[in-house]
């Protein structure tokens, strides 16, 4: 037999009863023992420190003994089978009134909490089992537990695993398998956050989260399925997870009532998570906040902390005949010296708080309304966010279950605990929204489970139980959206395990590793997803030289397709690049003039020297047809075998793009003969008084084309206006538009629009007119005209050489100084001459019209 056993009672004797201490730090099996124990007993009771503590226990027991003898008791759930031996509970709601061979209490240190250490000061003092009790807990209790429990025996237990100080590290190199402390739920957000860009994903452990959602966090972390873990203090006590280490990423907090530095044995508690068993464990700090101090890391590792001098008190033993004696009796002093009188807690401020209603008061007259109205301010707010909301609630539900009278003990209305409880009953909302909806309905659930307050409890238990059911898979379903990528931490955890991952292409271009997509082969590049692991950071390389190689075996097929595909498989997109099968893979680059641009292959490398040869030829055969077929008039003068000023004028065409200024063309225009003037009409080229032009490549089409030449041939020049890409007639001119990209396309800049250039024909031809008649005419005419507002007018027609007045009957024209204007009168039928059918004119233009 080893030291242990010896040293516990003998169960086989029940008329001895004995108390046993089992002490040490965290990862020594006190709880594990305790479980044996109890189980070895013929019945038996264990009080917790948390509601998860007591579920996982009941399950490790009905395991052993199955469903019918064992019972689960907490403030919210209650299982309790006709025949159960085994009762696993929340502290608070241990039944003492109910006889076990054996008695347990987890974590007995808490003894000294200021919240709730006078619940188990009340337990460590008063329950006890009939053969044996065993109080598990810190070393730091030892000398306390020695006066107030005398005849307890002690035993100690080592850590089985080391715990040691690994020093600071910055949240985005910690290793793999930690959990990061913060004591905040916008510091733990915002550490998950940057966790899930870096290494794919954590999960969270805070007080806020309901059991099941806790469980479903921790169940995911266990899993592997993220490597990290964002938690605040709640991490502390009862969670056995595989935590190879801590990081404090703070190490003050806010205690409910003050900030303040958590102490060393505290500390100790939560860097006690890392390493189970006989697995070693590491703790340490982020970089944002230091090293810890020397002597409080050496007090951690060494398990050596100051003992506690007192426990929290509160009288136990109340007195209900009347209000008054009530709130005497919770304030009466202890009369140990090693007890402290507690701080107020929540049910006795919210006892204050109701006393003073005088409705309150008033009903609470005689002992059973005094007892109901200490059992209801028991009713734990689980929020803890709104006191004055729950005090109106509680003051509401003993109005209604004080009755009329005070003889009378009501019950909750049904139909308005169905609207308390279907306000709540939505799924709707963020991370905060249902943490706050978990925690209203875990109220109500308490509330439920108080048989005597409600018709029905048991319907109403349960509908309470499936709302934070549903609530609580809900918010572990947000909490993954938020703040895991399970396609990067997978992927991290596979590179791993092994060195090579198997990549993959699907048939749309979809990049996979390890079966997740990474992102798509766009043409012959690969564009990985922004989600994947960042870039400078290991996994992320390898991920991308996986995918490289595996991409490198596709390219070459891809090539060997372009290469044979027919011409309609090519197109020239919006943006100026070439496109084969939709997916671009070269763009225009500027070539020997500009219809003769240059082919260059877009970057990528996936392409090798040769293949990417192989494409750009592929693709320069494709486009010097294309652009022939889509603008043939800018390639006449190279096709044709006219010569003298109609080939002159056709390169001078093809140079501007085809418009050209008619000045820039004086010497070939006056050369021009009747029969040349028809050839180039035949070929769709139109003179006109301030410019040569091709009607055919204004319009948006071909306008898009000539822009892409224009662009590739002087890419230092400014690009267009992106306006002109739907070939308006005119838009507003400005400052940063460059004018020799505008007139290079057929536009005019005229005043403050630029106008293109058949339309600046059309108002020249009407102004010219207007100014020889001297008529009147309305400026929205004009102004319609050129698609422009009414003030633009007058600036746009004197660039053209014109003045404008206005009168009564409209806007009036007239030719400017520099520009000539056939004053001659206006013939009309009543002055023109009379013709003299014997004169010679007369019988010569007789002539000529036969002919």
């Amino acid at each position: 037999m080893d030291a242990l056993s010896l040293s516990l009672p003998d169960r086989s004797r029940p008329d001895r009863s004995h108390v046993v201490a089992v002490l040490g730090p965290t990862n020594t099996g006190k709880t594990h023992l305790a479980m044996e124990r109890m189980l070895g007993h013929a019945s038996g009771m264990i009080g917790f420190p948390l509601r998860l503590l007591a579920r996982e226990n009941y399950e490790r027991a009905v395991a052993a003994r199955g469903r019918d003898q064992v019972a689960l008791i907490t403030g919210e759930e209650k299982i309790l089978p006709a025949g159960a031996r085994y009762f696993l509970c929340t502290t608070e709601s241990m039944p003492l009134d109910r006889r076990v061979a054996f008695l347990g209490l987890d974590e007995v240190q808490m003894c000294a909490d200021p919240d709730r250490g006078h619940v188990f000061t009340d337990r460590l003092l008063h329950a006890r089992g009939e053969v044996e009790t065993m109080f598990m807990g810190a070393e730091t209790i030892r000398p306390l537990l020695r006066r107030l429990v005398p005849d307890a025996s002690f035993i100690a237990r080592p850590r089985f695993s080391t715990l040691s100080w690994a020093g600071t590290t910055k949240v985005s190199r910690l290793p793999p398998r930690s959990a990061v402390v913060a004591f905040s739920i916008s510091d733990v957000y915002a550490i998950a956050e940057l966790i899930r860009r870096e290494r794919g994903g954590a999960a969270l452990v805070l007080g806020a989260l309901s059991p099941r959602t806790r469980n479903a966090q921790v169940a995911l972390y266990q899993a592997g399925e993220v490597d990290y873990l964002v938690a605040t203090d709640a991490i502390g006590m009862g969670l056995n997870m595989n935590v190879e280490h801590v990081a404090f990423a703070a190490t003050r907090k806010f205690d409910g009532r003050r900030r303040r530095v958590l102490t060393a044995p505290e500390l100790a508690q939560i860097a006690g998570r890392a390493g189970r068993y006989t697995r070693d464990g590491t703790f340490g700090t982020t970089a944002d906040i230091g090293p810890m101090p020397a002597d409080v890391v050496d007090r951690i590792e060494n398990h050596q902390f100051d003992a506690l001098r007192t426990l929290q008190w509160r009288n136990s033993d109340l007195d209900t005949t009347s209000l008054k004696r009530l709130k005497a009796s919770l304030t009466r002093a202890p009369n140990r010296p090693e007890l402290k009188r507690a701080r107020q807690a929540d049910d006795e401020m919210l006892l204050d708080a109701l006393s003073r209603d005088a409705e309150v008061t008033a009903r609470a007259g005689d002992p059973a309304a005094v007892r109901l109205l200490w059992e209801i301010c028991r009713v734990p707010d689980f929020g803890n966010v709104a006191h004055d909301h729950h005090s109106r609630l509680v003051a509401q539900l003993f109005r209604f279950l004080a009755g009329e009278s005070r003889r009378e003990i009501g019950r909750l209305p049904t139909d308005w605990v169905a609207r308390q409880v279907d306000a709540i009953d939505r799924t709707d909302g963020d991370i905060d929204a249902l943490m706050q909806r978990i925690a209203n309905i875990r109220t109500w659930t308490y509330i439920a489970h108080q048989a005597a307050w409600l018709d029905d409890a048991e319907h109403w238990r349960q509908r309470t139980r499936r709302i934070e059911d549903t609530l609580s898979d809900t918010l572990h379903d947000r909490l993954i959206q938020r703040f895991v990528d399970r396609r990067t931490a997978s992927l991290v955890g596979r590179l791993k395990a092994r060195d090579n991952l198997m990549a993959a292409v699907t048939s749309s271009g979809g990049v996979l590793v390890e079966g997740h997509a990474v992102g798509t082969l766009d043409g012959f590049r690969f564009v990985p997803d922004p989600a994947v692991a960042a870039d400078d950071r290991a996994a992320g390389r390898a991920v991308l030289n996986v995918t490289t190689a595996a991409l490198r075996r596709e390219v070459g097929g891809r090539v060997r397709a372009l290469e044979d595909d027919e011409d309609v498989a090519f197109r020239l997109d919006d943006v100026g690049e070439i496109r084969w099968r939709d997916a671009p893979v070269a763009r225009l680059a500027s070539g020997s003039d500009v219809l003769s641009p240059q082919v260059e292959i877009l970057p990528t490398d996936l392409l090798l020297p040769a293949e990417r040869e192989r494409v750009r030829r592929r693709v320069v055969s494709w486009l010097r047809p294309h652009l022939e077929n889509a603008l043939p008039s800018l390639f006449l003068a190279r096709r044709t075998d006219t010569a003298g000023a109609v080939r002159g004028l056709l390169f001078q065409l093809a140079e501007g793009l085809g418009v050209l200024d008619r000045r820039d063309a004086q010497a070939q225009v006056p050369a021009l003969t009747a029969h040349d003037r028809a050839t180039l009409r035949r070929l769709g080229m139109r003179i006109e008084r301030r410019a040569i032009y091709v009607p055919e490549l204004l319009k948006p089409a071909a306008l898009a084309l000539r822009t892409h030449l224009w662009c590739a041939y002087d890419v230092a020049r400014t690009p267009p206006p992106p306006e002109l890409a739907g070939a308006p007639v005119s838009l507003a001119l400005t400052p940063a538009a460059d004018r020799a990209a505008v007139n290079a396309l057929g536009y005019r800049c005229l005043g403050p629009r630029v106008v293109r250039v058949d339309m600046v024909e059309r108002l020249l031809v009407r102004a010219e007119g207007l100014a020889r008649r001297g008529d009147p005419v309305a400026p929205g005419t004009l102004a319609a005209l050129i698609g422009c507002r009414l003030q633009d007018v007058g600036a746009v027609l004197a660039d053209l050489g014109f003045t404008t007045s206005t009168d009564a009957d409209g806007l009036r024209l007239r030719a400017g100084a520099g520009r000539r204007q056939d004053r001659r009168p206006r013939r009309t039928a009543r002055s023109r001459p009379h013709k003299d059918s014997a004169s010679p004119f007369a019988g010569l233009s007789e002539l000529s019209r036969r002919q």
